[in-house]
């Protein structure tokens, strides 16, 4: 085994990217699994990482991607499919000899869970811990990232309002940078972490109106927030951003879970163990300004 070499799966997204830049940052080799090789994988040779091509659902590709890999990034989208492939790329980390994965849960998964795919999310979490390969489980709250998602951003930045069914309950959100860079550390130095799971969090807890207040805040002008039904928030997301079935019904249920107060909380996690805070709201919106043109 090389000593040093990890994968990250979920390459070209958000998270993965960051995660990257900090493995590489840390002096790891890192290798990518990615499911086609175009610009974004050639994006990541042009920055040293070893690109790897393959599929969840096969699982001889997912075996030679984790080959000499010390340890493991996992991810799997909000869509059918994460038991099998968790069984997948658990059995091929056994045989590959793996040290430690990583995997990206969410706050939201539980065994009773009225989301498929938060309820899939758990049942994923206990196929890795059976594997016997030490997992650190990582279950963020909602991603700032939220408002430059269409269902939110096209009325951000066209009408001035953030229109989401979340009533006035609290989060506080967590970019995708932040949870990337603590993947990275996790990956270099996993074993004091193995068997954990970790809410995720950014520095301050915030209703919308709160949220909104901070996106006006950086774009200089006034950004309201009005709470929406779910029964229309899932119209319109399904009609008329045309949201797969499956992402739909984990949407409206975990916006339940929301009003709740599921997703609440604040923590010193990415803080503690990579030395640098998340990052709040406002620097968010400033590092995405364009976005809101």
């Amino acid at each position: 085994m090389s000593g040093n070499l990890v994968l990250v799966t979920g390459a070209t997204g958000f998270t993965g990217r960051a995660a990257i830049e900090t493995a590489l940052s840390l002096g790891l080799r890192v290798r990518a699994l990615v499911h086609t090789d175009d610009q974004r994988a050639a994006a990541l040779r042009d920055r040293g990482v070893e690109v790897a091509l393959g599929d969840f659902a096969d699982i001889d590709s997912v075996r030679a991607a984790l080959d000499g890999v010390r340890s493991a990034y996992f991810v799997y989208r909000i869509q059918p499919g994460i038991i099998d492939a968790t069984a997948y790329f658990a059995q091929a980390a056994r045989e590959a000899g793996v040290g430690a994965i990583v995997n990206m849960s969410q706050i939201s998964s539980r065994r009773d869970s009225q989301s498929h795919a938060a309820r899939d999310h758990w049942i994923a979490e206990q196929l890795l811990d059976w594997s016997g390969v030490p997992t650190t489980h990582l279950r963020p709250t909602f991603f700032a990232e939220w408002l430059i998602y269409p269902h939110a951003l096209a009325h951000i930045a066209k009408e001035s309002r953030i229109d989401l069914p979340f009533e006035n309950a609290l989060h506080a959100p967590i970019a995708a940078a932040d949870q990337g860079r603590l993947i990275g550390h996790l990956l270099a130095d996993p074993t004091p972490h193995a068997g954990q799971i970790y809410d995720l969090f950014g520095p301050v807890e915030m209703s919308y109106h709160g949220i909104a207040a901070a996106v006006g805040e950086v774009l200089g002008k006034t950004i309201t927030y009005q709470p929406v039904s779910i029964e229309a928030f899932t119209r319109r997301i399904s009609e008329t951003h045309h949201y797969p079935p499956f992402l739909v019904q984990h949407l409206a249920a975990v916006a339940q879970d929301y009003r709740d107060g599921l997703f609440a909380g604040t923590n010193d996690v990415i803080e503690r163990i990579t030395g640098v805070p998340p990052m709040t709201v406002q620097e968010f919106v400033s590092r995405h300004r364009q976005a809101f043109a």
